[in-house]
């Protein structure tokens, strides 16, 4: 078919160029060289009465003379050559100026004397950026203008409609009227798109390639034919990717309106890209604020590399919020954005007996850099700080709303974290050199005791490894001395406390200290003997430090007393020692090859050191008395330090450990094909198991140290398991204090108390993917056994199902939960130095979700502390994707603030303001 309509095209433009030839030669006096205007002069009703022009360069005398008055006869060598003008016709005023390129499937019809050209089938018409294509097109050229419709079959089915495209807006149509000149149209019954605005209008005029007009039209960001919601306006003005304007505007839901949901007028931006403007509040309810208006605002775009955006939330208690929000960036260099929040808060009224104000800040800021801007230099920085009581007068509707885009500045998990962290880093590595520097500014502060940190600077300086014994080319592995290693590691650190409920410059700069610390470690690979590793290594270290620490008993106030000396102080370790490390492997074969359990390997790895320490920081110990039985203990001067004090005394230690791992191999019945072959796999039981230590022979008392003890595995490939804990070997009195008499000396069968320890279990199981290929092949075999069935047998089968439901479930539903344990407990000295406490903490966190069907999701997440018996913190939501629209319910019936809401809001971005929201928060007091 598309052959016999290429010949058929072919056929019509070859006898159509000869009438054009016919009509060119029959009014330009048969001239053989023709301008092209001239045909379309002549269809436009222009007669050419302008006569052929003469040569402008005409021949001398001798030129013109023939020789021997022959034709055939050559011409005279100084004859000179004919120039020939072109033809000079006007150029009618109201002719397009570029062609058009037109074809028709069908055919194609050309009415000379009434200049109309109709085309049929599947028409195709190009004029500069415009493309119509239709069932039936006429185009009149006198008046540039193309007329289009659609065409019905005899059922009065749509076989095509009229669809015209010109940039990037497509318009279909019933039927079509455009002027190529003047670019101005006219359509009955059409859609068009803007930007994300799906549009339907009984009548629509185009006047410009900006301007479009509707008459009793719909427009909506559902994509479907009958969309689930739209808005309906009699008038409607669209400026091109820009906005549209209407007049009194309703809203419908699956063509039902909404009333008396009627606006009286309508703007709805449709400018692509970004671009400055007011951001609409939303109406909202709360117990402790009133009500309120959340996220009232204006984006501002100052330049491509920056805008800024500023909102208010404010609330009839008397409470307001403003948030500032400036983001930056430079593209393939930078980028970050930071928020400001200031709140000034009433809960309830003056003289309630709840009435509480306060007033509080937050900052965060984010700032990351390109890596491939300035390779080799990297500056980054995350910051979260604030006022401590910021997070507590917080309304969750602003917790909330930051999750749906609408203003706040808190997530709902950190709004009850107690810990708050901020780092701001700068790095640097000198490329092949082996330096690097890195620079961090750090910040944490506790919410519940207020207490801020700060780290300002922490400066890091390392140098890599050298060797500087080692020839620049080394042939084969080299000599032992060759693998001489020396590097250096060199730190320097300010830092500050003090509490955010009553900050003074002054008492930051009373509690701010410094301190530096270098270490110069040497270390030496020494060739493998037997199986047997060898590593002697040589330590020095410095450390410097902005003041001292003098403790002295009070025997009148019976504590100790304490006093600061500002200055600059030193004090150095220096530590040598000698490590031994082999590892050792066993395997336990089964005799039953049958049996499940066929083998088990144990791969066991044994290490010992030994290290020798001199007594350097003698000078700066002191003996001092502690409580009133007398008691003494030896307390460094620099406690308390950037980065503490170096042991006490001489050390001579030997230093022990074992590390374990174990795996089992076993028969896999499901799996033949397993990577060790026979249907067998491996099954890893124990990840690690050890315990390290060692034994001060220098020492004058307590020579044995703690021992530490570790176990890590995964269970089935699901339950990850971890734990650790330090023993102690030493007795201890009545008020928790060691004793130089080992626990076992009393006849006990013990390796020491446990003084902390932690464990933690975490696992999380999900659903199995869908084999969607088996599925839709059993849908459709379904479906074809139910078209073979009868109208009875269809019945027989419902009754059934119904009388048997729980035969028709589907199980595979996909879901997912994660599960974690933590325990902990250590031993800490009181502060008065009177005994010893155990702080002991229990929790288990959960978080899991499952999809009811592809369009439900419900999830939950929280935590479990068993010390208090209490939930803190527990939420769950539900979601309901609707095509193009999104519902969430959020519900916290536990912790500080208790609070629901449902919000359904569009998916579009230009409609995301366009929120029905629903929230109530109760605070606990």
């Amino acid at each position: 078919m598309k052959n016999k309509c290429r010949k058929f095209k072919r056929n019509y433009i070859f006898t159509f160029t000869l009438l054009l030839l016919t009509i060119a030669i029959t009014y330009n006096g048969g001239a053989k060289n023709l301008d092209p205007s001239a045909f379309g002069n002549y269809l436009t009703g222009f007669a050419d009465t302008v006569p052929r022009a003469k040569d402008t360069v005409p021949l001398p005398a001798a030129d013109t003379l023939i020789q021997g008055n022959n034709p055939d006869s050559l011409l005279s060598d100084s004859v000179r050559a004919v120039k020939i003008d072109s033809f000079d016709v006007k150029i009618s005023k109201d002719s397009i100026d570029a062609p058009v390129e037109y074809e028709a499937k069908d055919s194609m019809v050309l009415d000379v004397a009434a200049q109309k050209l109709y085309l049929y089938g599947e028409t195709d018409v190009k004029y500069k950026d415009v493309n119509l294509k239709a069932p039936e097109i006429v185009f009149n050229q006198q008046t540039n203008m193309v007329k289009a419709r659609m065409k019905l079959d005899t059922a009065g089915k749509v076989l095509g409609q009229a669809t015209l495209v010109q940039g990037d807006i497509t318009t279909v149509s019933d039927s079509l009227e455009f002027n190529f000149r003047t670019q101005k149209g006219l359509t009955h019954s059409s859609y068009f798109q803007q930007n994300e605005l799906y549009n339907y209008a009984e009548v629509v005029k185009k006047v410009d390639p900006q301007t479009i007009y509707a008459f009793k039209g719909r427009f909506t960001t559902c994509n479907l034919d009958t969309p689930h919601f739209a808005f309906r306006a009699r008038k409607i003005k669209y400026i091109t990717k820009k906005m549209a304007v209407t007049g009194p505007v309703g809203v419908e839901f699956e063509n039902v309106p909404v009333l008396p949901v009627i606006l009286p007028f309508g703007m709805f931006p449709i400018q692509q890209g970004r671009h400055s403007g007011f951001l609409p509040p939303q109406f909202t309810v709360t117990g402790g604020f009133g009500l309120g208006l959340e996220g009232l605002g204006y984006y501002k775009v100052i330049s491509d590399n920056f805008d800024i955006t500023a909102r208010a939330d404010i609330y009839s208690y008397g409470s307001w919020r403003l948030n500032l929000t400036p983001t930056y960036r430079v593209r393939y260099k930078y980028n970050g954005s930071l928020n400001f929040s200031y709140q000034n808060t009433h809960l309830g009224f003056k003289g309630d007996a709840d009435y509480a104000k306060n007033k509080s800040f937050f900052l965060t800021w984010s700032h990351r850099m390109d890596s491939k801007a300035r390779p080799g230099v990297n500056f980054s920085a995350s910051v979260n700080a604030g006022s401590s009581s910021y997070t507590k007068y917080l309304p969750t509707n602003a917790i909330i709303n930051q999750s749906n885009g609408a203003g706040g500045v808190y997530s709902q998990p950190q709004s009850f974290a107690n810990q708050l962290s901020s780092s701001i880093s700068y790095q640097k590595s000198w490329i092949g050199r082996p330096y690097n520097l890195s620079v961090n500014l750090n910040h944490n502060q506790n919410n519940n005791t207020s207490i801020v940190n700060l780290n300002l600077p922490d400066i890091n300086f390392n140098v890599n490894t050298i060797y500087p014994l080692q020839p620049r080319e080394m042939v084969g592995s080299g000599k032992w001395y060759h693998k001489l290693g020396i590097g250096y590691t060199g730190s320097a650190r300010g830092q500050t406390s003090f509490a955010d409920t009553s900050f003074t410059f002054k008492q930051m700069i009373d509690t701010f200290q410094w301190g530096a610390q270098h270490n110069i470690p040497i270390s030496l690979a020494l060739p493998q003997v037997g199986s047997i590793q060898i590593s002697p290594g040589f330590s020095y270290q410095e450390r410097w430090y902005s003041q001292k620490l003098f403790r002295t008993w009070n025997d009148q106030a019976k504590k100790v007393d304490s006093s600061v000396s500002k200055g600059f102080y030193t004090a150095r370790d220096i530590s040598m020692s000698v490590s031994f490390s082999t590892a050792m492997f066993g395997t336990l074969n089964m005799k039953d090859k049958n049996a499940r359990l066929q083998a088990i390997r144990h791969v066991m790895r044994p290490q010992m050191s030994i290290g020798y320490k001199p007594d350097l920081s003698k000078a700066y110990y002191v003996n001092t008395q502690f409580d009133t039985s007398g008691r003494r203990m030896m307390m460094s001067q620099y406690a308390g330090g950037v980065y503490g004090s170096f042991g006490y005394g001489e050390s001579g230690s030997i230093g022990f450990g074992i590390d374990n791992f174990l795996e089992a191999k076993v028969r896999d019945k499901a799996d033949s094909t397993s990577e060790e072959g026979d249907g067998l796999k491996k099954v890893k039981l124990i990840d690690g198991f050890g315990i390290t230590g060692s034994y001060n022979l220098l020492a004058d008392s307590f020579k044995l140290s703690t021992f530490n003890l570790y176990a890590r595995s995964t269970l089935f490939d699901k339950i990850n398991i971890t734990a650790s804990a330090n023993i102690d070997p030493y007795m201890v009195d009545s008020t928790g204090y060691r004793i130089n008499k080992y626990v076992w000396q009393d006849n006990k069968i013990s390796l020491g108390r446990i003084t902390n320890g932690s464990l933690s279990v975490s696992t999380s199981f999900k659903s199995k993917e869908k084999d969607k290929d088996k599925k839709q092949e059993n849908d459709e075999l379904q479906y074809d056994n139910y078209d073979n069935l009868t109208a009875d047998e269809i019945q027989q089968q419902m009754d059934y199902i119904r009388r048997n439901p729980s035969e028709f479930v589907d199980f595979n539903i996909p879901w997912s939960i994660n599960l974690s344990y933590s325990l902990s407990f250590s031993k800490i000295l009181r502060r008065d130095y009177s005994g010893f406490d155990t702080q002991f903490s229990s929790s288990a966190q959960f978080n899991g979700d499952f999809s009811l069907t592809e369009k439900w999701k419900i999830g939950a997440n929280g935590y479990f502390d068993f010390k208090t018996l209490k939930i803190p913190s527990f939420s769950m939501f539900i979601s309901r994707e609707m095509h193009c629209w999104q519902m969430s319910i959020n519900v916290t019936p536990f912790g500080p603030w208790r609070s629901f809401n449902i919000s359904i809001y569009p998916k579009s971005g230009m409609l995301r303001d366009l929120r029905i929201n629903r929230t109530r928060t109760f605070r606990n007091n």
